[in-house]
């Protein structure tokens, strides 16, 4: 029953799909020679679909950890009493710094903000400092509604690095703009597709995560409301 689970998942099938052509777009050369007669080549050849793919991850990576690490700062300041005043001047630097997202800082606060009053109290009643309740209790239970602010930043970032390829970065973008400055479609596609895979399967498995995450927050949260 698991196994057919998995195998009716969409998630795999889609990223199934998006390896195969990262790996195999050369199998599509009869097709696209077929769709774009004159053209050569069809297939993108500076350098590897892989290769541009693991570049293009680690800027999305490197700039969403950053990021991640700079909204969920700001929005646990934001949230505390000290940093309640600040938020507004947090909105407009968000807003300014377009790699994390207003809404993605928002949507972290919020998730601080839901956290039920009374598991705050019960760990207040147990001794715990500001710190150690932001740590080991709003964080955890916060983390549905932070994540899914973490996913809008994570998307974004996935087409900001698409566009760094036009001051010289390697990602999926490059055969986007090779294709346009040389009058080659079939290289615009080729990398249009991979970006639109890459940015769906990583939204598929943030949602997965997100649900993950509040089925666990669920139990914890219905304990302290008995």
């Amino acid at each position: 029953m698991r196994g057919r689970r998995v195998l009716a998942s969409p998630l795999l099938w889609v990223a199934l799909f998006f390896a195969v052509l990262l790996l195999r777009m050369d199998e599509l050369r009869p097709v696209l020679h077929w769709a774009f007669p004159g053209v050569e080549p069809v297939i993108y050849q500076r350098s590897s679909f892989f290769a541009l793919f693991l570049s293009h991850l680690g800027l999305v990576a490197a700039a969403s950890v950053a990021a991640i690490l700079a909204g969920v700062s700001l929005a646990a300041f934001v949230t505390r009493p000290a940093g309640r005043d600040f938020r507004a001047m947090v909105n407009v630097v968000a807003t300014v710094g377009q790699t994390f997202p207003p809404a993605a800082v928002l949507a972290i606060a919020a998730g601080l903000e839901g956290v039920p009053r009374g598991v705050r109290e019960a760990a207040e009643g147990l001794g715990l400092s500001p710190w150690q309740q932001l740590r080991d209790v709003d964080l955890p239970l916060a983390a549905p509604v932070m994540l899914s602010g973490i996913r809008v930043s994570v998307t974004i970032a996935i087409g900001t690095a698409t566009i760094g390829s036009t001051v010289g970065a390697l990602t999926l973008g490059t055969p986007i703009f090779n294709g346009l400055v040389a009058n080659k479609l079939p290289f615009v596609l080729e990398g249009a597709v991979l970006v639109a895979l890459f940015a769906i399967v990583t939204d598929m498995l943030f949602a997965r995560l997100e649900r993950s995450l509040r089925r666990e927050a669920k139990p914890a949260i219905s304990g302290t409301d008995r």
